[in-house]
């Protein structure tokens, strides 16, 4: 089981995500750094743990269009892990850019996307990692995306907003459909970790790995338990 933190980047700041509701994300508290900048958020994380990989959202992408640089701000933690990036991704050209920089996965988030076109297209890349966005029982995206399960990518990340920060586990039926339908792909659970007995009954349901933020924050999953589920781990390649 693979642990990824995330580094949800709103104005500059990684913000405390609470239910998806991203109008009201505020720059996170946390013990694991004195600043809410992702770098220092990052290294207070790589102290936990020598995680291989994070997962960022420019959020600003997502809902705005509007383009950060996230991807230059990050090259320090390039240089330390791979970096799964959701920054809105929706044309073949910003996916082609983004796979061009080591270590960097461009996310293909379903809400970000006008029809299905720049998957059918790209699904072939070992890189690309497709995000299912799910907004309680509505799919965010178009329905082929979710419909075509040929078309997905090696690795998909299944992620239910409502339950992010909101402490009422992961959407362990949901992600259990998904699998079922994913043949060899390799699946990441998104949105409600609690502890370590949801990584426990994920491991168990053969879910491949977990994107993870307020159970690292706030000592729920601790270096000892990290190490427990990550020994062996060294890369999602």
């Amino acid at each position: 089981m693979h642990i990824i933190p995330v580094l949800d980047i709103k104005d500059g700041l990684v913000v405390a995500a609470l239910r998806g509701d991203r109008d009201n994300y505020r720059p996170i508290a946390t013990p694991l750094s004195r600043s809410a900048d992702p770098m220092d958020v990052a290294r207070g994380l790589r102290q936990l743990y020598p995680f291989p990989a994070f997962y960022v959202a420019d959020l600003d992408a997502i809902q705005h269009g509007r383009q950060n640089r996230t991807i230059d701000l990050l090259e320090p933690l390039l240089e330390m892990a791979d970096v799964f990036i959701d920054a809105g991704f929706a044309r073949s050209s910003e996916f082609e850019a983004a796979l061009a920089a080591d270590r960097l996965w461009p996310v293909l988030g379903s809400e970000s996307q006008e029809n299905a076109s720049v998957l059918e297209r790209l699904h072939r890349e070992p890189r690309l990692v497709l995000s299912l966005d799910f907004r309680g029982d509505e799919f965010l995206g178009p329905p082929a995306i979710l419909d075509d399960a040929e078309r997905w990518p090696a690795r998909v990340i299944v992620m239910t907003l409502g339950r992010i920060g909101a402490g009422g586990g992961p959407d362990f039926d949901r992600l259990d459909t998904v699998k079922q339908r994913a043949g060899s792909r390799k699946i990441i659970a998104a949105g409600g970790i609690r502890g370590p007995a949801d990584l426990e009954r994920l491991e168990a349901m053969g879910i491949d790995a977990a994107l993870v933020s307020t159970s690292l924050h706030n000592g729920s999953l601790s270096a000892e338990i990290i190490r427990s589920f990550m020994s062996g781990n060294v890369s999602m390649g």
